[in-house]
């Protein structure tokens, strides 16, 4: 849906909204002598619900109301569905730790997505999640993340060498090109991938688990994401034998040969349904935190230049390994950017036995949204949040600190990002290049149009205005 078809359809929500008042009511009914309290909230507009408030922009004016109307739990109609939208680290600490395993993954997001990304390793719960988990820990190990960063570096060059310098230089284009070509060399190991056809694929694919219409009629997203999925799935099927054979260094051969302490190895469907989630993830969330912080860096030059020296005076063209706990500005500004702009912006989950979320009765069978984004964005829990501040994370402020899960970008518990230290090495990786080849600004008062996908992400390609510079370390 384009831009400006959104604002003519959130208008007429918007009207219509007020024609039609929500009726608030609770979830459901705690049990006598619970001592539990109702989950409050509403469903929304008939059919939609608050499908379009929660896929518009970037969704602060909607989740921030709704904390003032409701507090940290509440209920809510959206994506064709009722559920608990959670937001707060109180809230999302319970979730995470999970203690009473009351929540699971595979059951929402194989609603969400599942028709796109079946049995990643996300949409896996309990005893099966662990199993899968363990076996893919061996392809991110320490010596793996090494291997992975020495393949990216020259990958990374030859992609930045390419951009050219402009008053529109697309960077979210540009940043969405190079991760799918890193991903291509270091998580596939081929350099002869169609990458337009892949990247239309899981873009595809992406949209798909967001379609209001969840059905596979003609000219809709959920038809088109089904075709992305079977094109990824044909792809890497074909490929298995190869990697079986002759295995190299990239991800994908590690997954073709990984086996646990206790033995246990992938079927080759694990392998493909593996690959196409972890690629997936990998590319988008990298995609978002790169062009967002180059966002950043160019509305806050100081922060830029200050980056910018520090890579210079490490005196190296690339970044290495034992480099990367190294460049403590370059760190700063990574974690504010995804304090800011969490790229996974909603944790889902779904309730397997009755359970309770901060004093509130949860059913069995319930759906659950925790927003990273939104309170990452607010007060009580950050200072002055939407202020761009990376010496928060500084050692002598460490706002992070205030809660155990006040900044949790990659969420926490059984189900964090496997990816983690990959996505901060290539996010890295690709700064400390970048600042050393270009300087760039972005317009007074110009912030991007968002739309949602993993998380919001830009719809205009963020143009900024790039410029070449003389490279000191080359």
């Amino acid at each position: 849906m384009t831009s400006s078809l959104l604002e003519l359809v959130q208008r007429g929500v918007g009207a219509a909204s007020e024609r039609i008042p929500s009726k608030v009511k609770p979830l459901a009914t705690p049990p006598p002598g619970s001592g539990l309290k109702p989950v409050m909230g509403d469903f929304g507009l008939p059919l939609v619900g608050h499908t379009l408030e929660t896929l518009s922009g970037d969704g602060m004016s909607f989740a921030k109301e709704r904390y003032e109307r409701y507090g940290e739990v509440s209920w809510v109609g959206s994506l064709g569905t009722r559920m608990v939208s959670a937001i707060g680290p109180d809230a999302i600490e319970a979730i995470l730790l999970n203690r009473d395993k009351a929540w699971g993954n595979e059951g929402f997001y194989s609603y969400l997505i599942g028709a796109f990304f079946n049995r990643g390793v996300m949409l896996m719960d309990f005893g099966e999640h662990l199993q899968h988990r363990r076996i893919m820990q061996s392809a991110f190990t320490r010596p793996r993340l090494a291997g992975y960063l020495e393949a990216m570096n020259p990958r990374i060059a030859q992609d930045l060498d390419k951009w050219q310098p402009g008053d529109n230089f697309p960077i979210y284009d540009a940043a969405k090109q190079l991760t799918l070509d890193v991903a291509a060399e270091v998580f596939v190991g081929d350099t002869n991938a169609d990458h337009a056809a892949l990247s239309k694929a899981f873009v595809d694919a992406v949209k798909g688990g967001q379609a209001i219409i969840r059905a596979d009629v003609p000219g809709g997203i959920w038809r088109l994401g089904l075709r992305g999925r079977r094109l990824l799935e044909d792809y890497f099927r074909s490929q298995i034998p190869g990697k079986r054979a002759n295995p190299g260094d990239d991800l994908f051969s590690v997954l073709c040969q990984a086996e646990s302490e206790e033995g246990d190895v992938y079927t080759d469907e694990d392998i493909v349904n593996h690959m196409i989630f972890v690629l997936m993830a990998a590319h988008d969330t990298s995609t978002i935190t790169i062009a967002m912080m180059a966002y950043y860096l160019g509305r806050h030059p100081e922060w830029q230049e200050r980056i910018r020296a520090e890579s210079v005076a490490l005196g190296k063209d690339m970044i290495g390994y034992e480099d990367l706990d190294n460049l403590p500005a370059l760190d700063w500004a990574m974690r504010e950017t995804l304090r800011i702009h969490a790229p996974v912006g909603t944790l889902f989950r779904e309730a397997v036995k009755d359970t309770e979320l901060l004093g509130h009765y949860i059913p069995a069978g319930t759906r659950l949204a925790a927003s990273i984004f939104a309170f990452q964005r607010m007060e009580p829990w950050w200072s002055d949040p939407l202020t761009f501040d990376p010496e928060r994370f500084a050692p002598e402020r460490r706002e992070d600190k205030s809660h155990r899960y006040a900044w949790t970008p990659f969420g926490g518990g059984a189900h964090k990002c496997i990816g983690m230290y990959f996505g901060e090495m290539e996010v890295k990786a690709v700064l400390h290049q970048m600042v050393q080849r270009y300087s760039w600004t972005v317009p007074a008062g110009y912030h991007p149009p968002l739309r949602y996908g993993t998380g919001p992400m830009p719809s205009d390609g963020l143009p900024v205005q790039l410029r070449a510079l003389a490279r000191v370390n080359a």
